[in-house]
């Protein structure tokens, strides 16, 4: 039988995980090349032999998303797989009319080609778009289900963007280990938070390989948590699936891929940031979480805030530097450090773009919608200069640093700083502690 030629159309995550999980070993198909987007400086490389199994001796080639309509002439392509996420349906359509006009079929795999099954009880923690509080709701699980003394290993949707042989499975116990990898900021905006707790995170590119090394973990493990990304669903079938809504974004929990998925499979649905969001936009993701998944347990519950420093906010001219992909393919005008920069009274919060240089400048050129507020894009080495520079440049006070992690340990900031921190507050009952009591006591965890 001839093998159908296929282009995985991706972003160095989801797109090498239906590799992995559906093509790898599957002689039906032959996967001629992988596209790339929306991640800088990873189109142009291979997906390495070792990775890709016996089937593909020479590697997979990566290009860049913009090539699709030749690539699939050149390359006689027969399928298309749509692999990335938090992306818009216009948007996802408008790929697929590249594709069918080029002559070939697009395909979306959906979770039965592409979950694991854990060997331990697995929570998914998902969410419908970037930024909306996932990673805030998954400390706020671990913590809880640490107060029971149980063993929890966090799994996060794949960041591979260096050498991938070398993140093929990655484990997080210490800070030191973000500097052993390697991590951008946008890694470790997402394992410090986990690590700096005392928590195992595991990561990299083949998640077969990770699930296995997170369930025989050498400290023990006796829940995985999947700690989305993006709005993908999860890779591991979840045995109690949990996704994160944002009221400052409504409607878009009904417009962008995957997120819907993460909503019409959840078991517990969580409206965040209800304390800064109008009560017309919470209820319309509440009337939009009853239809689409009206089985699901609504929480609602606050972003709690605090600042380390609040005098250095209160009257000072204020730069905001706010974590980088939700305000860019997230498409946030805002974060937790303007809403302190705002509650603390600052006396002004200063346009950051006259000051850009280099790739953030490149930054605020492509996505217009930012306002005064700085992304923290620190994807390899010269975006953490270009960041430093910019920062460094600005005619301001004090620098407000919203990220998830302490930026001045992976740059010179040469300003007063404060950081910010935000933690899920739920608010009254149904609560998370309740759910995860019945979960703990169905798996007979204790």
């Amino acid at each position: 039988m001839e093998r159908k030629n296929i282009i995985i159309i991706g972003a160095a995550g989801r797109d090498f995980h239906n590799f992995n999980t559906y093509y790898r070993d599957n002689e039906a198909y032959n996967v001629v090349a992988f596209t790339a987007t929306q991640i800088p400086d990873i189109d142009g490389r291979k997906y390495p032999s070792e990775l890709a199994g016996e089937l593909y001796p020479d590697g997979i080639p990566i290009y860049s998303q913009d090539q699709l309509p030749e690539l699939i002439k050149e390359l006689q392509v027969d399928e298309c797989v749509f692999a990335y996420s938090d992306i818009g349906y216009e948007d996802v359509m408008g790929v697929g009319a590249i594709v069918n006009a080029a002559g070939a079929n697009f395909t979306l795999l959906g979770p039965n080609s592409t979950m694991l099954k854990s060997n331990k009880p697995v929570i998914s923690v998902c969410a419908v778009r970037t930024g909306t509080g996932k990673s805030q709701t998954s400390r706020k699980i671990i913590e809880t289900l640490l107060e029971h003394d149980l063993k929890v290993i966090a799994v996060r949707h794949p960041m591979p963007y260096g050498d991938l042989n070398a993140q093929r499975v990655q484990r997080f116990a210490t800070v030191e280990d973000l500097k052993k990898h390697h991590c951008t900021i946008e890694e470790m905006e997402e394992y410090e938070p986990h690590v700096a707790r005392g928590n195992v995170v595991y990561a990299g590119v083949d998640y077969a390989d990770i699930l296995a090394a997170a369930e025989n973990d050498p400290d023990g493990c006796d829940v995985i948590l999947w700690d989305g990304g993006n709005n993908d669903f999860s890779f591991y079938k979840p045995d109690l699936a949990v996704t994160v809504l944002d009221p400052h974004r409504p409607g878009h929990e009904l417009k962008y891929y995957p997120g819907e998925v993460c909503l019409r499979t959840t078991d517990v649905a969580i409206i965040n940031k209800v304390d800064s969001a109008s009560e017309e936009a919470i209820q319309i993701v509440e009337n939009n979480i009853k239809f689409a998944s009206p089985n699901s347990t609504i929480i609602k519950a606050e972003s709690k805030i605090t600042v380390d420093h609040p005098e250095s906010i209160v009257g000072k001219r204020v730069l905001v530097v706010e974590d980088g992909p939700t305000l860019t393919h997230g498409e946030m005008k805002l974060g937790a450090g303007i809403v302190a920069a705002e509650r603390l009274g600052a006396k002004e919060i200063i346009d950051p773009r006259p000051f850009a240089v280099g790739t953030l400048a490149e930054t605020f050129n492509k996505y217009g919608h930012i306002g005064n507020v700085l992304p923290a894009m620190g994807y390899g080495e010269q975006q953490l200069k270009d960041l430093e520079e910019t920062i460094n440049k600005s005619d301001c006070d004090a620098v407000i640093i919203g990220t998830p992690i302490d930026l001045t340990r992976v740059i010179s900031i040469n300003k007063p700083c404060t950081r910010v921190h935000y933690d899920l507050d739920e608010m009254g009952s149904p609560n998370l502690k309740d759910i995860l009591k019945d979960f703990i006591q169905e798996h007979k965890l204790v």
